[in-house]
């Protein structure tokens, strides 16, 4: 039997993933005979900065909290926050104490995830962006890192078992490891053995910078396939000068020989600059360590009330808030019992009835969210 160094979903719902001063409090509070009704806010920012991130990880979140004696309200996933919570907590703090650390683990990978996922697909919302990167992170977490990417509109995934997770198809074509195992000098052989061997459906994408020229593999690729669909691009770093410029010329040679419909994907270090810089020359993408290793986001839990009152730590607002986005796309905070700004929607809805779920949690609605949250706040509008 093999052994990984994983926390079981088991132990994370029996709170177990926490820190242990938690189960001291509840410990303390225990032996004291105090469970007081509070307030607790997730937040990262208390006012706004102008540096605006998408939200994910609030489905991991529900279920987390699901069962327990708690109301709870959050974002919609896929709303862009700047400042202000993002999600609330309203019940007996004994019960729910133990469970801040895995709630705010859910929340923060995810959303730097998700926010740094729609920054490279607004770089080009045209082309086809796709997520690469869960090689660079632990394998425990691949479902996590393919759902963000999808939240923050990219337009696929390449983990297999993260999209047996979430319940999408994983894509991808070759590696180089395909066409070193066939040789130098036999790159024909490699793409071809694809073409014979996979599903019809799986798009033919040929790897065409393993040996020689990238112009020279992208049109040998393009007369040996029968109906290729495109070329990749992943040439090494130390090897890829003008990397503009070769995308240029493998767009240039593979039309000069009647190759049109031939698509060019870039990938290899691919970032939301890159991508602006190269998107007129090649028609997608694939990202990888920009969003898979993206710095998570720096939430913290407050207790922002106690039986009624308002109550916070020195450095934090006390009292329940509500935030709202403008018609012009400003975030605005202000406290729940007072009137919102006039155009304001109100962000903070009700996740969780007493321990019950009350929302729904869909993939494409929180892409469209996020994407139409983007053009309206002005996120990576370049």
């Amino acid at each position: 039997m093999r052994s990984f160094d994983i926390v079981s979903p088991e132990a994370i719902a029996e709170g177990r993933a926490t820190d242990a001063y938690f189960d001291r409090t509840v410990e303390a509070l225990d032996h004291a005979g105090h469970n007081p009704h509070v307030v607790a806010e997730v937040t990262a920012d208390q006012f706004p900065t102008g540096e605006f991130e998408a939200l994910a990880g609030v489905k991991d979140a529900a279920h987390l909290l699901e069962g327990l004696p708690v109301d709870a309200y959050a974002l919609r996933e896929g709303h862009l926050f700047d400042g202000g919570p993002v999600c609330r907590i309203e019940g007996p703090y004994r019960d729910f104490a133990v469970y801040e650390t895995a709630l705010l683990g859910f929340l923060s990978h995810a959303s730097a995830a998700a926010t740094s996922a729609l920054r490279a697909k607004r770089a080009a919302p045209d082309s086809q962006v796709l997520s690469f990167g869960t090689r660079h992170v632990h394998p425990a977490i691949a479902a996590m890192i393919e759902r963000s990417a999808l939240i923050g509109g990219m337009d696929g995934i390449s983990n297999v078992a993260g999209g047996d997770v979430i319940d999408r198809e994983a894509g991808g074509t070759m590696p180089h490891a395909l066409m070193i195992s066939f040789g130098k000098g036999n790159q024909e052989d490699a793409w071809r053995a694809f073409d014979e061997a996979v599903a019809p459906e799986v798009p033919r994408i040929a790897l065409c910078d393993t040996y020689s020229d990238e112009t020279d593999e992208a049109v040998r690729a393009a007369e040996t396939i029968p109906d290729l669909d495109g070329v990749r691009i992943d040439t090494t770093g130390s090897r890829r000068g003008n990397f503009r410029h070769i995308l240029r010329e493998v767009r240039w040679e593979l039309d000069a020989r009647g190759h049109e419909d031939v698509a060019v994907f870039a990938s290899g270090g691919i970032t939301p600059e890159t991508i602006r810089e190269l998107r007129d020359v090649a028609d997608g993408f694939g990202v990888g360590s920009y969003v898979s290793n993206a710095d998570p986001v720096d939430f913290a839990l407050d207790i922002v009330e106690v039986a009624g009152e308002p109550a916070a730590k020195r450095g934090k607002l006390s009292g329940t808030k509500q935030v709202y986005r403008t018609d012009d796309g400003g975030h605005h905070i202000g406290l729940a019992d007072r009137e919102g700004p006039d155009d304001g929607e109100p962000l903070l809805e009700p996740l969780l009835d007493d321990g019950e779920i009350v929302r729904e949690f869909d993939i494409d609605a929180a892409a469209d969210r996020a994407l139409e949250d983007a053009e309206r706040v002005g996120l990576g509008a370049q």
